[in-house]
């Protein structure tokens, strides 16, 4: 890039996919909270404004959107009125809380949101706090008053979920009228699972009565009471009670900066869905996922109401190693080498996890619930963790009768450690290439799908392990200077047969290395109709840098703006329309509204001028006759069937967002849901594919400490297990092998009959 960022930022070019689907569970270090579940009250948490910190974000945000970001937006009056809506639907989704009448009162804020960003005089925010937690008490009130007697759900009464087709309440009658109604739906639910389980606890199926034998044999049978009906129904009441409770309760302990982030976050998404303000906590999150790593003591957990829960221990890990903590031990309170305990219950596992990291060889002590009951304290001594979902792996793939090795190759994103340069997805690659090729493998398949992106100068030096020299991809900076990427590497790691698979979460670095595979004819591109279709480079600028950083420590956070566009070698940008495949197969997530053209405020496709640049001369196929066939396998494949028959129902379902709150029509929706989903489950396995040498991949990311190797044998006997069945269910795996080994034959001059 020509043009220097000196704005007392740090930059780092990345760029890459946030898909906002399921909060995740989080890798964890946690702290402490009582040690049973009692009542919360409705305390608020201190959300006094700092103005003059305030102030400064918002002029140093302000400066550096207008100054860097590609769309050269000013951020004015016509920029607040629509961010105003934006900044509603952060701090109230679903129009729960608001009254239309607090949206007009506070209307008067619509057109000087840019004043206020400058000024750090943001009443927008203050008034929406108090209004907002006005009407969490009101409605928790309303909570207390509803759960005073049972539900009828004999009623003919419908819940629309879908909030864009709703208007906020006019007044609150409406509001406790939608409130009812929800907590209606969540406790007819809740009623529905917990009879579903009374009645597979009196009439067990032949695989329970199994798992029953094999956890008898284990340990002594645990009691199982059979409840009737008036205590399910009991139960599911005031189990839905407490849940809301505790939402209501955390929704109050909201901080200041949980605010300031939506309204920052409101104004920065009119410029696009990739532009976002990173507080402290964002940005240290937005690091680990990057980097693939952090220090901490190696836990998956996530929130199990009001607890934090353990839900995997990560292999190799500190506290693997060190065997104290187990999955569903429940986190009650967190404490450091010296000082009080920190609390854990209520909390948000986001803001737990901050009190278990710390640096490597210092102590965290976890006062922890066991599963049994008995309470115990764990003390940990942190470590480096490698996330190993992050890494790529691969594994040698043969089918019974084929005849044919192939390796295969999954990249979950394009990471890259930038303080320790060692550590990145092309290294890995490269050293998974080499260790594949030793195994005498006739073709490579590498796995792009589900990659939203990561590092942008690991898809230039990937896309570089496959062809001897060349452009890349063009990048149009926000000053439309368009600079070229070259791969001046004249090394080609490998050289055979290879298909790279994407789906439409493949996002940005997985588009750049598939479009420049495709337009070399370098590969072949297999995967759903389209890519995602992000086409854009953000840079991370750091606001505690410099005197910043004196003044207000890293207590200021981050800023990710998109400062650039990319395009194809062929001049094409990948923005907005993604990659299409060469050939094409059914995608099971087609009916997911999840690409770039379905974001608001997304940058529109163009091009620039192409590029010259030589095609690959080796490994020739007749395209052609390898789609023909292809899609013959996949007409007649049942496989395929199900996915476009799941895709169709899904789609529909979709679409309908109202639904009933009776209990004989909510019986009958889900049996015939049930009904539907036995029917189109994709769970039928290949036992004809054969999945070799994953461990040797595995092993790259994890330290086997000595003595450690035992137990390390015996949890990856189940890793492998859960691998080997996942790359069974791939039907588009599956498809992609056959595709292969048709070019493998043709490139063996075998001639292939071309279906019509």
């Amino acid at each position: 890039m020509k043009r220097k960022l000196n704005f007392l930022l740090i930059l780092t070019l990345i760029f890459g996919l946030q898909v906002n689907a399921k909060e995740p569970a989080k890798i964890a270090q946690a702290s402490f909270k009582k040690e049973e579940v009692r009542d919360v009250d409705l305390i608020t948490a201190d959300v006094g404004p700092d103005e003059k910190r305030e102030k400064l974000i918002g002029n140093i945000l302000r400066n550096a959107l207008e100054t860097y970001h590609y769309r050269k937006l000013k951020i004015n009056e016509d920029l607040s009125e629509k961010a105003f809506d934006e900044f509603f639907k952060k701090v109230d989704y679903g129009k729960q809380f608001f009254l239309k009448g607090d949206i007009k009162k506070l209307n008067k804020y619509k057109s000087s949101m840019h004043k206020e960003m400058m000024s750090g005089k943001h009443n927008l925010v203050n008034d929406s706090i108090k209004i907002l937690r006005e009407r969490v008490v009101e409605v928790d009130k309303i909570r207390q008053e509803i759960f005073k007697k049972q539900f009828d759900w004999s009623l003919d009464e419908s819940l629309e979920l879908d909030p864009e087709k709703r208007s906020f309440s006019k007044n609150t009658k409406a509001l406790k009228d939608h409130w009812r109604k929800v907590f209606k739906q969540a406790t007819l639910n809740r009623y529905l699972s917990l009879k579903e389980e009374q009645d597979d606890l009196k009439n067990p199926k032949k695989d329970d009565k199994e798992k029953k034998v094999k956890k008898k044999s284990k340990k002594k049978e645990e009691k199982v009471e059979i409840l009737t009906d008036a205590q399910i129904r009991k139960k599911a009441h005031e189990g839905i009670s407490k849940k809301y409770k505790s939402f209501f309760s955390r929704l109050m302990k909201d901080d200041r900066s949980d605010y300031e982030e939506k309204f920052f976050n409101a104004i920065a998404l009119i410029y696009d869905p990739h532009t976002q303000y990173l507080p402290p906590k964002r940005k240290e999150d937005f690091d680990i996922d990057i980097s693939g790593s952090l220090e901490g003591i190696g836990a998956v957990l996530s929130e199990e109401d009001p607890y934090i829960k353990v839900v995997k221990i990560v292999p190799g890990g500190a506290a693997w190693r060190q065997k104290g903590l187990e999955v569903d031990d429940l986190i009650l309170a967190v404490g450091q080498e010296t000082g009080d305990f920190v609390d854990l219950v209520g909390m948000r596992v986001d803001d737990a996890v901050r009190y278990i990291r710390g640096k490597k060889g210092t102590i965290v002590k976890l006062k922890v619930k066991k599963a049994d009951g008995s309470r115990k304290q764990v003390n940990i001594e942190r470590d480096v963790v490698q996330i190993g979902e992050s890494f790529a792996k691969s594994s040698v793939l043969e089918i019974k009768g084929m005849g044919l090795k192939v390796g295969y190759i999954h990249v979950p994103k394009f990471y890259r450690d930038f303080e320790n340069s060692a550590i990145n997805c092309t290294a890995d690659v490269r050293a998974e290439l080499e260790r594949i090729k030793k195994k005498g493998v006739d073709g490579v398949i590498l796995d792009l799908r589900n990659n939203g992106g990561g590092a942008l100068e690991d898809a230039k030096q990937m896309s570089g392990l496959f062809i001897e020299k060349g452009p890349i991809v063009q990048i149009k900076n926000h000053d439309g200077n368009v600079d070229v990427l070259n791969d001046t590497d004249t090394s080609v790691t490998y050289s055979g047969p290879l298909i790279v698979m994407t789906n439409r979460f493949s996002a940005s670095a997985s588009e750049i290395l598939a479009a420049a595979l495709q337009d070399y004819e370098r590969a072949v591109i297999v995967g759903g109709a389209h890519s995602h279709g992000k086409g854009t480079v953000q840079a991370v600028l750091n606001l505690s840098h410099g005197p910043l950083q004196q003044l207000f420590g890293s207590e200021m956070g981050a800023l990710k703006v998109t400062i650039q566009k990319f395009y194809r070698v062929t001049g094409g940008s990948t923005q907005y329309k993604g990659v299409t495949p060469d050939i094409i197969i059914p995608d099971p997530y087609e009916y997911t509204k999840s690409r770039e053209q379905d974001l608001e405020y997304s940058l529109p496709w163009d091009r620039v001028s192409p590029l010259k640049f030589s095609h690959w001369d080796k490994n020739k196929f007749d395209m052609s006759t390898l789609k023909k066939r292809s899609g013959k396998r996949v007409k007649e494949s049942k496989r395929f069937t199900k996915i476009n028959e799941s895709v169709e129902y899904l789609t529909k379902r979709r679409e309908d967002t109202k639904i009933s709150l009776n209990i004989d029509k909510v019986v009958a929706e889900d049996k015939k849901n049930k009904e539907m989903s036995e029917k189109l489950k994709l769970d039928e396995e290949n036992k004809d594919l054969l999945v070799s040498y994953y461990e040797d991949s595995v092993r790259m990311h994890e330290d086997v400490k000595k003595g450690d190797e035992k137990k390390w044998k015996e949890d990856f006997k189940t890793r492998n297990e859960e691998w080997t069945k996942q790359l069974r269910q791939d039907a588009g795996l599956e498809e992609a092998l056959f595709i292969i080994n048709d070019m493998i034959h043709m490139q063996k001059g075998k001639k292939l009959t071309a279906v019509k």
